[in-house]
């Protein structure tokens, strides 16, 4: 009996604890010098020593296709669905610089994508205006769509003939 009541206590005070448990909201950061995981054909499979290591250089993003100075317009991306919502994005070219990035749609059907969306579609707009490319860093916490955006803004630049 006794046994039975310090149980029942102790799943009780258990209970409480975790019904009491708050989480923080997400924090969305950009991220920056991501290296991709090796896929499995990468990876050796004999035991062979791994070789010596090497210096590691800085890579330097390559520019983006030289735009003829006079493009100039609003250029409006494919739309790209991904698991979330569609993404669409419009391009404001200024003498073959993009001067703006408006998001036509981003993913908003839930409250959660909403959400994202709304934190991550500022993001994005800073990292195509950067980049003046397609080549932006990926959101965290929005993967799916930064790739939609990415791939978008791609298919504007390309109408300009600037990717």
């Amino acid at each position: 009996m006794k046994r039975a009541a310090i149980v029942a206590g102790l799943t009780a005070v258990g209970t409480a604890w975790l019904l009491s448990y708050k989480v923080a909201p997400q924090q969305f950061i950009a991220s920056t010098n991501l290296v991709p995981s090796p896929s499995p054909e990468t990876i050796s499979r004999s035991p062979s020593p791994a070789p010596p290591p090497t210096p590691s250089r800085k890579s330097t993003p390559t520019p983006p296709a030289s735009p003829t100075p006079s493009t100039s317009g609003t250029f409006t991306g494919s739309d790209f669905p991904n698991r979330f919502g569609d993404v669409q994005v419009r391009v404001v070219v200024s003498h073959g610089r993009v001067t703006d990035v408006q998001a036509v749609q981003l993913p908003s059907d839930r409250a959660q994508s909403a959400y994202i969306s709304q934190v991550a579609g500022p993001l994005l707009r800073t990292e195509a205006l950067k980049a003046q490319s397609a080549q932006i860093d990926i959101i965290s916490g929005a993967t799916y769509t930064s790739q939609s955006y990415a791939q978008s803004l791609e298919t504007a630049l390309q109408q300009a003939h600037m990717g």
